[in-house]
């Protein structure tokens, strides 16, 4: 059986990292929230039951978590790193979204958080 429009996600991850332009924020830090879809077929994986059948999320996590966990000014560049990072440990993804959000980021206002989507 195959299925051409699956996914594996994982939903707002959260990280203390340090991100920013400013060098404050790359000293104090700020919360996190990453969440990561990736196109895979799972259908192998529907009908064997085997890890190595599918993309594990846990090695998508630690992927995630390594990344951010490596200061950048840029969240864009970061998003980078975990896409590629993510398109090199596991060829047969077809595509996804990635988005990291810099919870309640140091800018007036009221705002809840500042975001980078990325769709490869």
């Amino acid at each position: 059986m195959e299925i051409l429009n699956s996914c594996i996600e994982l939903k707002k991850i959260r990280i203390y990292a340090y991100h920013g332009t400013v060098a404050q924020e790359r000293t104090v830090g700020n919360d996190y929230e990453v969440s990561l879809k990736v196109l895979f077929d799972i259908s192998r994986a529907m009908e064997s039951d085997a890890i190595k059948d599918t993309v594990n999320y846990a090695d998508l996590y630690d992927i995630v978590k390594c990344e951010m966990m490596r200061p950048s000014n840029l969240l864009e560049h970061v998003a980078g790193r975990i896409v590629a990072s993510v398109r090199k440990n596991f060829p047969g993804i077809t595509g996804g979204e990635l988005e990291i959000v810099k919870v309640k980021p140091p800018i007036p206002g009221d705002i809840i958080g500042a975001a980078v989507t990325v769709t490869f």
